[in-house]
């Protein structure tokens, strides 16, 4: 049930936006082994002045963050595997690798809820330790 934020430096057409979801999104599936239909994903497109890159000299107008929250658990060869994966997947969309940040934050299931339950307290569908 990873929760992913996707951000951009500028404006993207509806297509082009569902584009960027279904690519994270397909990394999720591919390394994370997650079901297809856990799809909570958000893309917010910032004019350029309000999102800027400190460490590149000149900051792309393709830069994209990716920000991941999900449960806790993934091997370091699952997490090696989504940066590749999200890469690769934006790569094809135009997005340069070297554009490309990703921050992945990892909570234990019993800090997220849903309707009011842990999620440690029932069954997620899918195995987070992989």
């Amino acid at each position: 049930m990873p929760s992913s934020l996707i951000e951009v430096r500028r404006s993207y057409t509806r297509d082009q936006q569902v584009a960027l979801i279904d690519a994270v999104h397909g990394a999720l599936v591919a390394a994370f082994k997650i079901p297809e239909e856990d799809r909570f994903i958000r893309v917010l497109s910032y004019e350029p002045h309000l999102m800027v890159n400190g460490l590149a000299a000149g900051v792309a107008d393709g830069y994209t963050r990716v920000t991941i929250d999900c449960f806790a658990g993934r091997s370091i060869e699952a997490k090696r595997n989504l940066y590749r994966q999200i890469v690769e997947r934006l790569e094809v969309l135009d997005i340069a690798p070297g554009d490309v940040s990703i921050l992945l934050r990892e909570s234990p299931p019993e800090n997220w809820g849903a309707g009011g339950v842990a999620a440690s307290d029932y069954d997620l569908g899918f195995d987070i330790h992989v």
